[in-house]
């Protein structure tokens, strides 16, 4: 018992007190590395969704969250939903954040028909 009471102790002619100051700049670039590599791409993306889902705009193409397309045909309930043309004469109402992505604009779409024929 004696024995492992000795193993316990501190090293001869070694026991002096470290630098504190050490230890508060490892952690605090422990914790800029976190901000750098996990915080800020997360800020960054969530502002991105954010314009995305306040750019929405009727006669947008987009696809839900369940990977469903449709074409915004209007919006409701203060703008927390979005009515979406899933099929001729078939409309859905979803949350606006269930939308995924935006594909493209309908309007658009329609432009660049109409130059197709006119020049084929």
């Amino acid at each position: 018992m004696i024995g492992i009471a000795w193993a316990l102790g501190q090293i001869p002619g070694g026991g002096g007190q470290e630098n504190p100051f050490g230890f508060v700049v490892l952690l605090g670039g422990m914790f800029a590395i976190m901000y750098f590599l996990m915080i800020r791409p997360q800020q960054k993306q969530k502002k991105e969704r954010e314009a995305l889902l306040s750019s929405i705009k009727t006669g947008d193409e987009v696809v839900t969250n369940g990977g469903m397309f449709g074409v915004v045909k209007g919006f409701g309930d203060a703008n927390e939903r979005v009515k979406l043309q899933i099929a001729p004469n078939v409309q859905v109402e979803v949350a606006r954040s269930a939308i995924a992505n935006v594909v493209g604009s309908t309007l658009v779409k329609k432009d660049r028909d109409k130059e197709k024929e006119k020049e084929g």
